[in-house]
């Protein structure tokens, strides 16, 4: 059973970091933590039919666990999947302008 792209790909990471590299057609999302380098492939290409992907690499980052100021607590922030998508050609509006 094929995934819903939307089920894939859940986000756009907002960073300068990621705005950066806008102009060398490499874009970062927050993907789904079970999604794998075809799945993400296959969603970006669907969502975005005029889009050929080059290269998907993916990232695991651990949460952090921050503390309360006032309480004597520590929380944990949650874990996120993150794929940096590389285009071979087209063009990603992320933001629509």
């Amino acid at each position: 059973m094929a995934k819903d792209p939307r089920d894939v790909i859940i986000r756009p990471v907002v960073s300068e970091k990621s705005y950066a590299n806008f102009d060398e057609r490499v874009y970062t999302f927050i993907v789904s933590p079970t999604s794998n380098k075809i799945e993400i492939r296959q969603a970006v290409e669907a969502i975005w039919p005029d889009v050929k992907v080059a290269k998907v690499n993916t990232i695991n980052r651990k949460g952090k666990v921050v503390r309360s100021r006032r309480v004597r607590a520590t929380s944990k922030r949650p874990d996120t999947k993150r794929a940096i998508v590389t285009l071979a050609e087209g063009e990603i509006e992320i933001f629509g302008s």
